[in-house]
């Protein structure tokens, strides 16, 4: 779509890309017990998008960097197309700490800044809420401005249609953890002008146990073009999740286009409970997908649903090549591949 407007323009995800932001996991974070677990997820995710755009990699310090490089070096990775900055962070997070980026007049991309507070100041994000900043000023976005916003947004937390429509939960966005001063009247007002969007799909259902978030949108339901909704739906009358994801979907039936007209909606599949070692249910979502140049990268949890998943996904993307990605170590952290990642629009590198 380009921007002929003298608003900002949130593009959605299907558009294209320049690259997309990591922030690869180190043992000073919550995963240094599990780094030879979930280090495999992160050089696969690297290596597939390489193959279509560039990567920025954020690492704890330059000798995690040349560790990370190591990596990178044993795969099919291209690795002209993987930059590497030695900037620390708490956790791996991109998708919450990395910047938002729309376009302005003439299709000039500004990356914008948000503050992130540890979803609700429920851990520490100090270095996270920095990492925009350095990586920019370390020149990781090239040229692109950056505008610091002094509002607590999180990534995962909206999906946009490209056509002016923000689908967001109401759970996370007023939450009174992360911004007490506003209300939904302001927050609408807000976004509406940072964003280029006009038009709020709020969702008062839906959650996955073992989620930080909050009931992040990324996790639950997700524009696949600016008719179709793609979400997780359960079909398990036992599972503690049916009452609240079934009177979700009646939200869903109930929203319309800008047109007018229903939704096309495509349920995901419903995965089998994964626990951690502790017998906490962990958030599997097939809803929190990547899509990038060419190709849309989906989480696969060795689960007797994931053809089934693959199959739905190809259906909402057909000319896309549908690569599935074993995210069952991400999800001990209590999130997924789309959760790592943060794309950037085609010029913001």
């Amino acid at each position: 779509m380009q921007n002929s407007r003298n608003t900002p323009y949130l593009p959605p995800e299907w558009t294209p890309q320049s690259g997309v932001m990591l922030t690869w996991p180190h043992e000073h974070s919550d995963w240094c017990a599990t780094l030879a677990e979930v280090e495999p997820v992160f050089v696969e995710i690297a290596h597939q998008i390489s193959l279509r755009e560039r990567v920025v990699i954020a690492c704890w310090d330059k000798e995690h960097l040349a560790h990370v490089e190591q990596l990178l070096k044993h795969t099919d990775a291209i690795l002209d197309q993987i930059s590497l900055y030695a900037v620390p962070s708490n956790d791996t997070w991109a998708r919450d700490h990395g910047p938002i980026t729309v376009l302005e007049e003439g299709n000039t991309p500004r990356l914008l800044d948000f503050t992130f507070n540890g979803w609700g100041d429920k851990f520490d994000a100090v270095l996270d809420n920095q990492l925009t900043h350095r990586l920019h000023a370390a020149g990781a976005f090239n040229v692109t401005p950056l505008q610091n916003i002094d509002v607590v947004l999180e990534g995962g937390s909206i999906e946009v249609d490209g056509a002016g429509t923000l689908l967001t939960t109401r759970r996370c966005l007023m939450s009174p953890m992360r911004n007490p001063h506003l209300d939904q009247h302001q927050i609408e007002s807000l976004l509406g002008h940072l964003l280029g969007v006009d038009r709020f799909l709020w969702l008062d259902n839906g959650y996955l146990a073992g989620d930080d978030t909050d009931s992040h949108i990324d996790t639950l339901a997700r524009f696949c073009d600016a008719r179709t909704i793609a979400y997780v739906a359960c079909d398990d009358h036992h599972d503690e999740h049916y009452p609240e994801l079934k009177a979700m979907e009646e939200e869903l039936k109930a929203f319309r286009t800008r047109g007018g007209q229903p939704y096309h909606l495509v349920p995901l599949p419903w995965p089998q409970a994964k626990y951690d070692e502790d017998g906490h249910r962990l958030p599997a979502t097939y809803a929190n997908f990547l899509i990038i140049n060419g190709a849309v990268l989906v989480p696969v949890y060795d689960d007797p649903a994931d053809e089934a998943a693959l199959a739905r996904i190809k259906d909402c993307f057909p000319q896309r090549e549908i690569i599935g990605i074993p995210c069952l170590p991400l999800i001990m952290q209590h999130g997924s591949l789309h959760c790592v990642t943060m794309q950037l629009p085609d010029g913001a590198l």
